[in-house]
């Protein structure tokens, strides 16, 4: 259906939101893009051949678009009954990356899972069926969602199961940005304002108490705070990607020219992806990323908002979860680059390096499609 919309220009505008279309489509090639430009130093030190993560990342890519033409065929009522099930699928795949001989430890974190040649990382695709999850079931309490034992405590156990596992591994970045679609998506299905403030303010306060007590974050943290301070310590990695901006200044020093990424700044093609784009495109380059987001969330809750018009309300939280999700995550991958939140391990969504979260990006957004076109066909009187 996506590929037929597409080669009829007379069903685009019928069938697909093109402004989602296109945007996803714009950051997805200059991920491409930029991984290429950002990794061709680290394949020379590996004594791999320099297009080693580009075909890597175009492999990833090509799964998930496949995964995500497939997710898209999957109606939205089978995806609310499949719920529970994927979240007791995701919780199994967390446990199972701290089996010893099945989970694998990369830099000190137990967060892959071994599947032969490549590796599995749970939490990107658990934070899509926490997300699925949280939606049916705001849907199912719909009726008592102000009620703080009945709904909102056998949610919270919920996500305390999956956050418990997630800082085991550890993963607190992933952990956030799951808390942020849960919470997101219980105030948006009618939680009264005055308990989500004082549930924020509880939550705040615990994650507080995870850094304090964490010797490597609270590192972090007081690192973020003044990098240099510690230039070639603890604030390393944020005093090298201010670097980058700085270099790019306006319109960057040109695609491919960039010092940082030769071994200066770590993570270059990963978690610091946005560094290396405002070195070599500038600040230009940066407000186009920031734009195309902008666009992509926009988009999501407005087509929320259609499913609202249209009483759809598992799709609307849906869409909107997802708007949620990578607005959260590109913010704080962002803010962590631009020295504006503390160094945290969460990529940049659909650019950054990474094969699990690049195929959960694409799944999510294949949903969002299907979400956007069963509400066309609502309105054009058909059944979806």
């Amino acid at each position: 259906m996506m590929i037929a919309a597409l080669n009829d220009p007379r069903r685009q505008i019928a069938e697909i939101d093109m402004a989602l279309l296109w945007s996803s489509l714009l950051i997805l090639t200059l991920g491409i893009v930029m991984v290429y430009s950002a990794s061709i130093y680290v394949t020379e030190s590996n004594n791999q051949p320099p297009a080693y993560y580009l075909v890597h990342h175009g492999m990833y890519l090509c799964v998930g678009l496949a995964l995500g033409a497939f997710a898209f065929q999957i109606r939205l009522a089978t995806w609310q009954r499949l719920a529970p099930y994927l979240f007791l699928c995701g919780v199994l795949l967390l446990a199972l990356t701290l089996v010893p001989g099945v989970g694998r430890h990369i830099k000190g974190a137990w967060r892959w899972i071994r599947l032969g040649p490549i590796g599995l990382q749970p939490s990107e695709f658990v934070k899509l069926f926490s997300l699925l999850y949280a939606a049916d079931y705001t849907v199912r309490k719909i009726e008592i969602i102000h009620d703080l034992r009945r709904a909102f405590l056998p949610m919270a156990v919920a996500m305390s199961l999956i956050g418990g596992l997630l800082i085991l591994e550890p993963d607190f970045g992933a952990f956030v940005v799951i808390v942020a679609i849960a919470m997101g998506i219980l105030f948006l299905g009618g939680l009264r304002a005055r308990l989500f403030a004082i549930l924020t303010s509880v939550l705040l306060a615990a994650f507080t108490v995870l850094i304090v007590i964490s010797p490597y974050r609270r590192a972090r943290f007081l690192g973020f705070m003044d990098p240099w301070a510690d230039p070639y310590g603890k604030g390393y990695q944020l005093s090298h990607s201010l670097i980058a901006f700085g270099r790019g200044e306006w319109f960057g020093v040109g695609l491919g020219a960039s010092v940082e990424k030769k071994f200066y700044l770590p993570e270059a093609h990963t978690d610091f992806l946005l560094s290396i784009i405002g070195e070599e495109l500038g600040f230009a380059g940066v407000l186009l990323v920031i734009t195309l987001f902008a666009i992509l969330v926009r988009r999501a809750f407005a087509i929320g908002r259609q499913c609202v018009q249209l009483e759809l309300f598992y799709s609307a939280l849906v869409a909107m979860g997802i708007g949620i999700w990578f607005g959260v995550q590109g913010f704080i991958n962002m803010g962590v680059n631009v020295g504006l939140l503390p160094t945290k391990g969460l990529t940049l969504p659909f650019m950054s390096y990474g094969g699990s979260g690049l195929v959960s990006n694409c799944i999510a957004l294949a949903i969002l499609l299907r979400v956007d076109w069963e509400n066309r066909q609502i309105m054009r009187g058909k059944k979806p």
